[in-house]
């Protein structure tokens, strides 16, 4: 297979507005896309574990053609909570920044909580090249500064 990239990332959220509150509004990402989708008929409902009426897509971008898709079901109760990087499944989502530290302090101030407390995250110097933060579903929303190879 020949690839250019990844298409999308989509995670289903419990309230989508708490979401945009952490995405669109702390981290500023960008809605390009927000609609309602009748899920009751087509292929779709071959994707789900319970039958479900409708939902909301979000699209958000976060740099040139970049997206983050949020879903949520209007109306419904969502099953589970955010996995953690030893449960079968998508662990996590990860972001390159410029200034990793001072996202951190960013979110710190928001009231996000930061998994294990900034300092787990930094070296013998202090430096914060990563950390983990939980987003409103408990989903694990890493920050680098970059893979290293």
């Amino acid at each position: 297979m020949q690839s250019s990239g990844i298409s999308h990332i989509a995670v289903c959220v419990g309230d989508l507005d708490k979401s945009l509150a952490f995405y669109r509004d702390i981290l500023g990402m960008t809605v390009v896309k927000d609609f309602i989708q009748d899920t009751s008929t087509g292929g779709l409902t071959h994707t789900y574990a319970h039958d479900r009426a409708n939902r909301r897509t979000v699209y958000l971008e976060w740099g040139e053609r970049q997206f983050f898709v949020m879903t949520s079901h209007p109306g419904d109760q969502v099953d589970g909570s955010g996995i953690k990087l030893d449960q079968v499944g998508v662990s996590h989502v990860s972001f390159t920044v410029s200034d990793v530290r001072g996202l951190a302090d960013k979110l710190i101030s928001a009231g996000v909580e930061i998994a294990g407390g900034i300092e787990a995250f930094a070296d013998e110097t202090g430096n914060v090249r990563t950390f983990f933060a939980f987003d409103p579903d408990g989903i694990l929303v890493q920050f680098d500064s970059g893979i290293e190879t």
